[in-house]
């Protein structure tokens, strides 16, 4: 017997009609469940990209749920303004008895949600959230001591110990669909939200549920050979389903399933991603302040960058003359998106070999990933400065040259992206300074003129990050 009358579920980062918890949790509590989603100003407005991949992304994908829902005989009703506002004022107004909303760790959002609840609650509407976005969260992994894991390997062994077939079940929609109610609201086009198209269709993203189901089929057909392919950016070895993840257009605990089920080396290289993913997850919803630009480790805090003037905008112009580098930049500018290797290469080489400091980065990175999250953005930056969570000190850099030797071979990924080095000899591809002048003028490519010089000298630059983070430890 429901125990409500009426509900409302509020999607956000959970854009699916399917292995929903809070929609399965609804449909379960109540007699009669509506559907909203808000385009929030607060997010929206802060923008500066007025052609941002992401809101496309999520505005299309708004599309497809309201059009899955309606074939359940559902609706969506869909807001554009403050949403701690419009869910508080809507629930209201429909006169509901409970919203069922899923997590979301980001501090910003536990901000706007406890507000949303205090009001609601006020009113004397109840409020149920869930777990959704990740498969064991907050506080379900511990060390035996009962604390926070600060470094991934023993996270993943205790987080492979704590899983069962519980925390990978799915959440049906289908037994109680019949509770959906079909009230349903016009979606604001791209232009009402202030925003122009970003080319998604260009770049071949699909986005909704149909895009994360094409993806997820592909992937499995070579998720075996994932181990070996995934560190090689000219190749289809990623599954690119990171921004479906992102906002929900997948279930991870269909995903993080088909890996376990697999056992394969591949599936459970894959899974370990997902379990990182769980991780971040984790270390932000301890330590907030890392929302805000804090390192995890406190001692690095205000570490003293150098900040060479001109260094971070030659890095964000693909200007740095280290092809890799460069290639990966333009890969980012172009598509929304950059292949992990070389997140952790494109991180590496800005506080290692250009000595900017990481929350620059950090910050580039959230302005111009379609995938953007905050927790493995800044799980992943901090990662790569040896700020955070990593078992390894502050010694590991990564040469450029050697990591552009090792996963792009034959040049093939800095040539898609490069077309200026597209004639340099594969001997030359890795490090066009050292071609000669003879070379230089057969391959049409003047290093100084048709590419940049070597903005700095690995070597160097290597034994002053050194310095500094000697410098650091000795305080």
């Amino acid at each position: 017997m429901p125990r409500y009358a009426r509900a409302l579920v509020w999607f956000r980062r959970d854009l699916r009609d399917f292995d929903h918890a809070a929609l399965h949790s609804a449909l379960e509590s109540a007699g009669q469940v509506a559907c909203a989603f808000v385009f929030d100003r607060e997010i929206l407005d802060a923008l500066r990209d007025r052609t941002d991949r992401r809101v496309e992304f999520i505005q299309r994908s708004v599309v497809a749920l309201r059009r899955a829902l309606a074939s359940r005989g559902g609706g969506l009703v869909v807001r554009h303004g403050v949403a701690r506002d419009e869910i508080v004022q809507l629930a209201a107004r429909l006169g509901v008895d409970a919203v069922f909303f899923n997590h979301d760790d980001d501090p910003f959002a536990l901000a706007r949600d406890a507000a949303v609840e205090t009001a609601l609650r006020a009113r004397g509407i109840a409020v149920h959230h869930a777990k959704d976005s990740v498969i064991l969260e907050r506080e379900e992994v511990l060390t035996s001591a009962g604390t926070p894991f600060s470094v991934f390997t023993p996270y993943r062994n205790a987080w492979l110990k704590t899983l069962t077939p519980h925390e990978l079940r799915p959440h049906p929609i289908d037994p109680h669909a019949d509770r959906l109610e079909a009230r349903s609201s016009a979606i604001p086009s791209l232009g009402d939200l202030g925003f122009a198209p970003a080319g998604l269709d260009d770049l071949k993203l699909i986005p909704g549920m149909a895009g994360g189901a094409q993806l997820f089929e592909d992937f499995l057909q070579r998720i075996d050979r994932y181990h070996e392919t995934r560190d090689f950016p000219a190749q289809k070895g990623p599954s690119y389903l990171s921004v479906h993840l992102r906002f929900g257009t997948v279930s991870v605990r269909q995903l993080a399933a088909a890996a376990w089920q697999d056992g394969g080396r591949g599936a459970q290289a894959w899974l370990s991603e997902l379990i990182w993913r769980d991780f971040y997850h984790q270390i932000l919803w301890h330590r907030p302040d890392l929302a805000s630009g804090h390192a995890f480790k406190p001692q690095y805090d205000d570490l003293p960058w150098p900040n060479p003037p001109g260094h971070f905008e030659a890095w964000c112009e693909a200007r740095t003359g280290y092809p890799l580098v460069d290639a990966a930049m333009r890969q980012l500018d172009e598509t929304g998106y950059m292949h992990n290797r070389l997140r952790m290469v494109t991180a590496s080489f800005l506080t290692k070999d250009l000595l900017v400091d990481w929350r620059r980065g950090e910050k580039h990175f959230a302005d111009r990933l379609i995938d953007f999250d905050l927790a493995a953005n800044s799980g992943g930056w901090q990662w790569a400065a040896s700020v955070g969570c990593d078992a390894q000190p502050w010694f590991r850099i990564f040469n450029p040259v050697t990591q552009s030797e090792k996963f792009d071979p034959e040049g093939r990924f800095i040539r898609r992206y490069m077309p200026e080095l597209a004639r340099v000899p594969d001997r030359f591809i890795h490090a066009p300074w050292t071609m000669p002048a003879a070379e230089q003028q057969q391959a049409r490519c003047r290093i100084g003129r048709d590419y940049p010089a070597p903005i700095v000298e690995y070597a160097l630059q290597r034994q002053r990050a050194l310095a500094l983070f000697r410098e650091a430890a000795r305080r």
